[in-house]
């Protein structure tokens, strides 16, 4: 009895290792299938198809399985096979680190973002007049640094809110970057703007608002400019990685990708810094990472604390808001920075960053 156990065991083994090399088999296919169909542009999921399969498969049924067992087991590999086809879909993105394993660095008046050491980016909300932006670049300058932000377009909930001064403000950034030898980025919200942008920013930024205008990443990506991409405010991270993707494929491979907080049911934050996405992002692409950390807390209380958290965690980067009168300020005054605050900010951040060195 023992010795006919062990030979009906066998056998089972046998099967199993005939249904492994079956399975394989069949993965391979659907892998030379999936290649063909992204080559045609057809998507990847034909439910007609699995009908029809599922159909032929129980009507060879000769059991002892039920026909729902059969149909639920073949589900699954079906299923298998689609998740493989989204691996190798993944597997060619170019922002992809498997496509490419070393890290993009992005150089900007010297400062190379993505070089493994942390890179800090402050300036207003949104550009007011020359002499509001000066005073903030004379103080970031001051501190060694040589990254300005502020908004020029500026999209905003509320249609009566300040929109920013438009093209009048890039032309501020621009005198300032000049002046003070400063890199400046600006969000841009038009892709009919973009050749303009290109005039006057060293960075073309790209906000949540408009993660996934797909036209404007298009025209961003067409174009010989540093991008910083923002994460959009209820994106998934493979969304994120997509919309990247949509502007490399264009031809521009200066991106720089920044968590900024998402939306969720949570509201003792402007937004919930979502500190997990950075590496993941920095595992996932070979691109830079920073971290807004105005608009993902939206208290200036909590800037300090998150931009350590962002830097402990592996961001390239970190961005915050400063202004000279923040009580004043056009647009979002309850989490900008004043030059006091700023000057305490950075040297908190510096002892905490040379600590960890």
């Amino acid at each position: 009895m023992s010795k006919e156990l062990d030979q009906l065991r066998n056998r089972v083994d046998e099967l199993n290792l005939q249904l492994l090399s079956l399975i394989n088999e069949r993965a391979k296919l659907v892998q030379e299938i999936g290649k063909a169909k992204e080559t045609q542009g057809v998507y990847r999921y034909d439910p007609v198809r699995e009908r029809k399969m599922l159909d032929q498969i129980k009507e060879h049924n000769d059991g002892p399985f039920e026909n729902s067992t059969i149909e639920h087991v073949f589900k699954e590999i079906f299923k298998a096979g689609l998740e493989l086809q989204e691996d190798d879909h993944r597997k060619a993105l170019l922002v992809s680190r498997k496509k490419k394993p070393e890290n993009t660095i992005v150089e900007l008046k010297g400062e190379r973002i993505g070089d493994g050491k942390p890179h800090l980016v402050f300036g207003p909300c949104a550009v007011e007049s020359y002499e509001q932006v000066a005073t903030v670049a004379d103080a970031v300058r001051g501190k060694g640094l040589k990254l300005l932000r502020g908004g020029a377009f500026k999209p905003r909930t509320s249609p009566y809110d300040f929109q920013g001064l438009g093209l009048e403000g890039l032309k501020i950034l621009k005198r300032i970057g000049d002046e003070f030898d400063l890199a400046v980025i600006s969000e841009i919200v038009s892709p009919a703007d973009i050749e303009v942008a290109v005039d006057y920013l060293d960075v073309i930024q790209i906000g949540a608002r408009n993660m996934q205008n797909f036209e404007l990443l298009k025209a961003a990506g067409a174009v010989n400019k540093p991008i910083l991409l923002k994460r959009g405010i209820s994106a998934t991270i493979e969304e994120f990685i997509n919309a990247a993707e949509y502007i490399m494929a264009q031809g521009n491979g200066q991106i720089i990708l920044c968590e900024r907080g998402i939306r969720t049911y949570e509201r003792a934050t402007r937004n919930t810094l979502d500190i997990s996405a950075v590496p993941i992002l920095k595992q996932e692409t070979h691109l830079p990472v920073l971290v807004d950390v105005t608009h993902s807390t939206g208290r200036r209380d909590l800037l300090l604390p998150a931009a350590k958290a962002a830097l402990a965690i592996g961001a390239d980067g970190v961005m915050a808001e400063v202004h000279p009168d923040p009580a004043v300020a056009l647009s979002d005054n309850a989490q900008q920075m004043d030059l006091k605050q700023f000057d305490e900010f950075m040297n908190e951040l510096r002892s905490f960053a040379f600590a960890r060195v």
